[in-house]
């Protein structure tokens, strides 16, 4: 996968050049830039491009975060059902 096809808008690369940008902002663009992947492409080998030539380059950015936190293995939940999961009883 090339560039062009892992950020088709230039969502993150814009995102690199907005001075100040917060975290919060950076999880806001990266979830819009998700929802923009097309059906079928591999969202995870799309951030490895994104990082390899954004992250990198910028280690300190926030979205350089965002986008190694989008590459970690998800947290499993734990599923509260029942009058336990509404009342938010611990077990």
């Amino acid at each position: 996968m090339d560039l062009a096809e892992a950020d088709p808008k230039g969502l993150v690369r814009e995102s690199y050049r907005i001075d100040g940008i917060t975290a919060g902002e950076c999880r806001s663009i990266f979830m819009d830039w998700a929802l923009s992947v097309p059906v079928g492409r591999s969202v995870p080998d799309a951030v490895r491009v994104l990082v390899a030539e954004y992250g990198l380059a910028a280690p300190d950015h926030p979205m350089s975060a965002v986008l190694a936190e989008a590459l970690s293995a998800p947290v499993n939940p734990v599923r509260r059902g029942g009058r336990a999961g509404r009342q938010g009883l611990a077990r």
